[in-house]
């Protein structure tokens, strides 16, 4: 989902994570979001103005009384944004914003806007525990206003504990899902991603080249779009999405009895993974030692767990999508794997470019459908191709219907 011309307002309290929201304010901006920043005087004191000013070349707003004049911002900025979020949100205006104190000029404007609210919290350990926090949290979140939980680790204060404010990119993610369209709500969607490991002994494997990029963009966009997800990843160094089940596996055969076991109920499986087609007959119970001037190892076919699927499809099908990573005949052999594995249309692409297919952001993709369509795409950002996939599943999705 783009955040090409949301308008988005940014209210900064007085937390020393104040200096975070730089960060977040760049991200929204390089994403295409329109942003406005408004502060609490104590949280100038932190930040200046004339930083946020510097980035999104607006006005921003911390003295109600002194810079509104007779337009009555906290009315035209509360219906300016798409979204409104607090980062960093201290104690004092969670606690302010649950019991409806309007003081200042952001928290008038969060009682006039209409728009979702998302709230990030800032503080110390033993004031987000307290039980007045927790309450007022609870206060926030009854009244459709979301909350994200902070991060865990080292405070300002030298304390370990729960009261960070969470990292730019994740709030970031948090008010995308926000701002998407939530096309895929009730849908249980399964996801395959990275390569596996088909070990020779206990410290060397076969692999592949993937990097599960792909992969973990489906399973953040089908996410952000309100399906229920389940990513099961070989090893990658990916860092898993927010709020779509995990699963870790690391063998061809492991990634099959994670598929199958989430099979049943999914509407739709995506096997975006590179599994090794091939394994070792046997696996050392020790180290290979160097000695051998050549060394054999037997290789036996592993399971084909997209081939299991195809034919597993009850007339309840769930929508069925491959991946072929080719090196010549692209076209062809893509068209040959779609048939025999009675998918409703396979994603191509050829992998042998520099800017294309693994350990890259980017994709350059074909879309070959069951009728023989194929659909060619720039190169584009594999969210961007994530989400023209998981549009065509939308389509087949409302077609079962």
């Amino acid at each position: 989902m783009s955040l090409k011309d949301k308008r988005i307002v940014i209210g900064i309290s007085g937390g020393i994570a104040a200096y975070k929201a730089v960060e977040l304010v760049r991200l929204l901006i390089s994403g295409g979001a329109k942003v406005r920043v408004c502060m609490t005087k104590n949280g100038t004191k932190f930040v200046t103005p004339l930083t946020f000013e510097a980035i999104t070349g607006e006005k921003v707003i911390w003295d109600m009384f002194s810079q509104e004049g007779p337009e009555m911002l906290h009315i035209s900025w509360a219906r300016y944004g798409d979204l409104i979020a607090i980062a960093p949100a201290t104690a004092n205006i969670i606690s302010k914003l649950a019991h409806g104190i309007a003081d200042d000029f952001l928290t008038t404007m969060i009682l006039a806007a209409g728009c979702p609210i998302l709230i990030c919290p800032s503080m110390n350990s033993k004031m987000y525990q307290n039980p007045v926090i927790s309450q007022n949290i609870e206060l926030l979140r009854n009244r459709g206003i979301r909350v994200m939980e902070p991060s865990e680790g080292e405070l300002a204060c030298g304390e370990i504990g729960p009261g960070r404010l969470p990292d730019p990119e994740d709030i970031l993610y948090e008010i995308r899902y926000l701002l998407s369209s939530k096309d895929l709500e009730g849908r249980r969607i399964v996801v395959t991603a990275g390569p596996t490991w088909e070990a020779i002994d206990p410290v060397r494997f076969i692999t592949n080249r993937s990097s599960g990029k792909m992969g973990y963009a489906l399973a953040k966009e089908a996410y952000l779009r309100g399906a229920e997800v389940a990513l099961i990843s070989g090893p990658s160094n990916e860092r898993p999405p927010r709020g779509v089940e995990f699963v870790e596996i690391n063998s061809a055969r492991e990634m099959k009895d994670a598929v199958i076991d989430r099979a049943e109920g999914a509407d739709a499986i995506i096997k975006a993974a590179a599994v090794s087609d091939y394994r070792p007959r046997y696996m050392a119970k020790s180290k290979i030692k160097k000695g051998l001037e050549s060394l054999t190892i037997e290789l036996v076919k592993n399971p084909d767990i997209l081939s299991e699927l195809g034919k597993k499809r009850s007339k309840r099908r769930c929508v069925l999508v491959g991946f072929a990573a080719e090196t010549e005949d692209v076209i062809q052999n893509a068209k040959k794997k779609l048939k025999e594995k009675n998918l409703d249309f396979i994603v191509a692409n050829d992998v042998s470019r520099k800017d294309s297919g693994f350990q890259t952001d980017t994709n350059l993709v074909k879309i070959i459908h069951r009728d023989g369509r194929v659909q060619g795409l720039p190169l584009l950002k594999k969210e961007v191709v994530a989400n023209i996939i998981l549009d065509h599943v939308v389509s087949l999705l409302d077609q079962k219907r």
